[in-house]
């Protein structure tokens, strides 16, 4: 399926963007079944956002498969076909797009490291540099049961504050950036910080804490990343790993 007359240039590549995104997150193996949700922003003023069309595996997952809605969870796309949406997913990533116009792009993962170390009453430790990424920078949000509730939306952005990763406790990892690069990024940090944790605390020995100092000075250096271009490189790295599939998920 080639890009339809109906929709933007702009929308269009949104939408490939975030299939090839979908497809990654897959890649790495971040999904569970149908459930969880990566939504991206499409550029124009009436701030409407690509959410998965529900029941789609993340693997097959096409620029046509998406589905736009508006802030109030109205679908407005003008694509045919069956337009379904998870209204979790929806509550989750409608409060964040509409409180925090910086994060274009948000994932949502229920992966076993993620889910593991959100049930740890300590949350994320600095035990590796890629924790450390995080260090300071990393909200938290109580679990209230499946989100199903906008009131939720309130305590959730509150929760967020100006960080752009939250561990859900009890539930799972949340994280976000300004393109698809970005919360790419993100969320691989994270998952990969989760699952290094998992497995030092499993090893039942004592476990090496870095010095306040070191934990500070490392993150102050993640914070440069996208200043010489790591983010995108990192991004572009990862599409060539799936770049056989690029016909099939832009259309």
């Amino acid at each position: 399926m080639s890009k339809p007359e109906i929709i933007s240039d702009a929308e269009w590549q949104a939408r490939c963007d975030l299939a090839a995104l979908y497809r990654l997150v897959a890649y790495y193996r971040m999904t569970d079944l149908i459930d969880t949700h990566i939504t991206l922003r499409v550029p124009g003023p009436e701030h409407h956002f690509l959410i998965n069309r529900y029941g789609v595996a993340f693997e097959k997952m096409r620029a046509s498969d998406l589905v736009l809605i508006d802030l109030q969870g109205n679908v407005v796309d003008r694509l045919s076909g069956e337009r379904r949406v998870n209204a979790a997913g929806f509550v989750i990533h409608s409060a964040i797009h509409e409180a925090r116009p910086d994060m274009c792009c948000i994932v949502h993962t229920h992966t076993a490291a993620g889910m593991a170390v959100a049930a740890q009453r300590d949350g994320l430790l600095p035990l590796t540099q890629h924790a450390l990424k995080f260090y300071g920078n990393l909200a938290y949000h109580t679990y209230e049961g499946i989100a199903l509730s906008l009131e939720e939306r309130v305590r959730l952005v509150a929760d967020l504050g100006s960080h752009k990763a939250m561990i859900l406790r009890n539930h799972g990892l949340l994280a976000g950036g300004q393109s698809v690069a970005h919360a790419f990024h993100e969320i691989y940090f994270l998952e990969r910080a989760c699952q290094a944790q998992v497995q030092a605390m499993s090893a039942g020995v004592a476990l090496n804490i870095p010095s306040e100092e070191v934990c500070r000075h490392t993150a102050a250096q993640f914070a440069r990343d996208g200043i010489d271009g790591i983010i995108d490189l990192a991004w572009q790295a990862a599409v060539s790993l799936i770049e056989e599939q690029r016909d099939d998920w832009c259309r």
